[in-house]
């Protein structure tokens, strides 16, 4: 096991009707308040409405940025940051998905900086401070309600990064699974993809010793499995949204990562690329990368995998290798992956290889990537032209 510091001060407040405590928490800060969502799900509904009682109630001065995208993008962030500079904004309130935290940790630092928020992203300069914010969670997937961290997209230069700090946790994050309950399908599954590579990406690593992360990670995985399975066909069952939702912000807040030495990590790098290029849904890259990315770098570690297969999978080892026992848990992920309703191919995406150099080259623009496998940019492009 590797020495590790913890530190995660978001306050999570978590169940139905948990709303109310909005009141509260908001007491603490100014009244000048940024409200910051996406397409305007959360006007359908209700929740929008919902919101604006309470800061109309509690005398607030609201300002709005709407619009964010799921590949929240650069420009959006400045806009935003620009919004909190001209009505010095004492707070804001990100009410959505893992997209709409993403960009409102960008924005609460660009508010406070006189550079290009770009910096931030590229690690050329480091938030200094930061407007405060908090959020309101409405779809279970990326954790980012209770992490540090923030992936953007640069649509200029089709880059995309994940970058984070102490000054990008959510001073509280309210999780009502009631505002989930519209969620169609697709979110749906994308969010149960996104949240299990998660936790493979914190499950493959180079530490020793890790015996009680590793339980948690695969006890975490099959139930999020079980639910999963259950809820793409009952998606207005309140206990496994309650599950789901649990389990996305489990999959990244710290937990499952200590003293694992941070993890792989390289599938989101390689996913990054592909959106950053095509700009297609993350966990829908995910889905169809991580198990070319699993079979690729078994080498390294047969008997890990073999493990997954067994403790996650149900697969029975009697009689055979790690190798074959890994690789048959492999197909099991990607037999689940499907039936819930996740891509399998680039090509379901309309991606062909005209752009493999490119997406490999962006990939591995910092040299090898991951933490575990330590792929090369050559390495990168055989697992995108598996993918096709």
């Amino acid at each position: 096991m590797k020495e590790f510091t913890f530190y995660n001060p978001t306050k999570l407040i978590f169940g139905k009707d948990s709303i109310k405590k909005l009141t509260k928490e908001l007491s603490a800060y100014g009244n000048r308040i940024l409200v910051v969502y996406g397409g305007g799900s959360i006007k359908k509904n209700g929740l929008y409405d919902e919101v604006m009682q309470i800061l109309n109630k509690e005398n607030k001065e609201v300002f709005e940025l709407s619009g964010i995208e799921p590949n929240p993008r650069l420009s959006t962030a400045k806009r935003g940051a620009e919004l909190c500079k001209e009505h010095n904004i004492d707070f804001i309130l990100a009410v959505g998905g893992g997209s709409v935290i993403d960009c409102t940790k960008l924005i609460a630092s660009a508010a406070k900086y006189d550079g290009d928020p770009w910096d931030f992203v590229i690690r050329k300069a480091t938030p200094k401070e930061a407007v405060p914010f908090g959020t309101i969670l409405t779809i279970a997937a990326t954790g980012s309600e209770m992490n540090a961290g923030s992936v953007i997209t640069n649509e200029e230069t089709e880059e995309k990064y994940g970058w984070g700090g102490p000054l990008n946790f959510p001073k509280f994050s309210i999780l009502d699974p009631t505002y989930t309950l519209s969620l169609p399908k697709d979110q749906t599954v994308y969010g149960i993809v996104d949240m299990m590579s998660h936790i493979f990406e914190q499950y493959f690593h180079r530490a020793t010793n890790t015996p009680l992360q590793d339980e948690l990670c695969e006890g975490a995985l099959r139930a999020i499995m079980v639910a999963g399975e259950q809820l793409v066909n009952d998606l207005q069952n309140y206990e496994l949204r309650e599950t789901i939702l649990l389990g996305g912000t489990w999959g990244l807040n710290g937990f499952l990562g200590m003293g694992n030495n941070g993890g792989d990590w390289g599938t989101h790098d390689i996913e990054h690329a592909i959106s950053a290029v095509y700009d297609i849904p993350h966990a829908g890259g995910l889905a169809i990368l991580f198990p070319h990315w699993m079979r690729y770098t078994l080498k390294l570690n047969p008997a890990r995998y073999a493990r997954l297969a067994i403790k996650v999978f149900g697969v029975n080892p009697e009689g055979k290798t790690d190798d074959a026992v890994a690789n048959e848990g492999i197909d099991k992920l990607r037999a689940y992956w499907t039936a819930i309703g996740a891509p399998e191919r680039l090509a379901d995406y309309g991606i062909d290889d005209s752009k493999i150099d490119l997406m490999a080259k962006k990939a591995a623009v910092n040299g090898p990537l991951g933490g575990f496998a330590q792929l090369s940019e050559e390495e990168v492009k055989s697992i995108l032209e598996a993918s096709l």
